[in-house]
């Protein structure tokens, strides 16, 4: 495709999400109030419309095709303005994997869905004892005719509540090397034998389930590639994550607001001022974390551009991006102060239709804290990923 100025992108993006995020949307990401899953569909339809949805799709897919920069660019300038990410589960993870390796069949009839956003997906990886080995999976399918019969149990399968349909790594072997035994199955939701289980986390909210399958008979048809190539589909589907794993633009925002925190806290009398040091000396060594962090980011994603394996990249994206995190939602508990000691999950479902009590403020700025916890452990645990880092670089 033809040189993009991404400068001159990057505001275009801008200027779209000023115009076009809806009003109520912008002011809950902007209070960090929990979204509904109509708020995500909502921005995704807006987005299809001007045809940034699929960005990184082919355009034979419907997609814009763009670069890794351009994709990248788009990601870290929405997440900045404050727009709703787009959840992955569809369009960056089963939709490429169909594209890839699907049927024809599968292709008509999923693609479509995806595209709309009226389907919507989730990941049927993790389980208990098999979250970052995640080839110690044990959840199997049983071939029975033209159908596989699924059971066993999925853990932390984020958004499952909300989903339509799930693609779903499932052991159809276990005679050889475990990777070797896993295969690749499109599974609905609404199949008897399928039960949900919500999991509250830490924070007190609702983001993620644990699903088991009891006898879940499964079509045939549904499995994506052959049997037993799960795993090679599995890598393929996680090199697409790479470009969101260290999720700057969302870590920008955030340090945005940190900032108005600390000017608030300089001009008050009444902190100390040798704690008023303190917190600007904190914030301004993240600040220059995260901004290494975004030149980074943007060194690996120019040379995956080029060409150049990904090694362990990516990994040290996720690494560095969780450690910033943390520290951003650290920093934004201390600059709380007392208030940072309340902490109400009902805060964040308000409306938001008058000013936030300093309470309010409190719990949404104390969830980034209780929330970002779990950021070193999903997607594979920093210290997985520190062993991948240590094979990549070191050999």
């Amino acid at each position: 495709m033809p040189d993009v100025n991404i400068a001159a992108f990057r505001q275009e993006v801008r200027d779209f999400v000023a115009a076009n995020l809806p009003d109520d949307i912008r002011e809950k990401v902007s209070r960090y109030r929990d979204l509904d899953k109509s708020d995500y569909v909502r921005w995704q339809k807006i987005l299809q419309d001007r045809g940034w949805l699929l960005g990184g799709w082919a355009s034979e897919w419907g997609g814009a095709g763009w670069s890794p920069i351009q994709q990248l660019a788009f990601l870290q300038e929405s997440g900045i303005a404050g727009a709703p990410m787009i959840i992955p589960y569809g369009v960056s993870m089963v939709g490429p994997v169909i594209q890839r390796f699907g049927t024809a069949e599968q292709k008509a009839r999923h693609i479509p869905g995806i595209v709309s956003s009226d389907i919507w997906w989730c990941q049927g990886y993790s389980e208990t004892g098999a979250g970052s080995d995640l080839a110690s999976l044990k959840t199997s399918a049983r071939r029975d005719g033209d159908h596989f019969v699924v059971n066993g149990s999925k853990m932390w399968t984020t958004e499952a509540h909300w989903a339509d349909w799930m693609h779903c790594l499932v052991r159809t072997d276990a005679s050889g090397r475990k990777q070797d035994g896993i295969s690749f199955l499109l599974i609905d939701m609404q199949t008897p034998g399928i039960t949900i289980r919500p999991i509250v986390t830490i924070d007190g909210q609702h983001h993620t389930n644990q699903i088991f399958f009891d006898d879940v008979r499964v079509p045939a048809e549904n499995l994506v590639g052959e049997e037993g190539a799960g795993w090679k589909i599995a890598k393929f589907l996680l090199s697409h994550e790479r470009l969101s794993i260290s999720d700057t633009g969302p870590k920008l925002r955030l340090m945005n607001r940190l900032r108005d925190m600390n000017r608030a806290v300089q001009a008050d009398p009444h902190v100390d001022p040798m704690l008023k040091a303190t917190l600007a000396r904190r914030l301004a060594d993240v600040a220059v974390e995260i901004e290494t962090l975004r030149a980074m980011e943007h060194y690996f994603v120019e040379g995956w551009d080029m060409g150049r394996p990904q090694g362990a990249d990516a990994s040290i994206l996720k690494v560095r991006g969780t450690e910033i995190l943390q520290k951003l939602s650290i920093l934004a508990t201390d600059l709380q102060g007392v208030h940072a000691a309340s902490h109400d999950p009902d805060h964040l479902h308000r409306t938001a239709d008058r000013p936030d009590t300093p309470a309010e403020i409190a719990s949404a700025m104390t969830h980034q804290y209780l929330y970002g916890r779990c950021w070193s452990i999903f997607g594979g645990t920093n210290e997985v990923q520190r062993n991948l880092i240590a094979r990549g670089a070191l050999g």
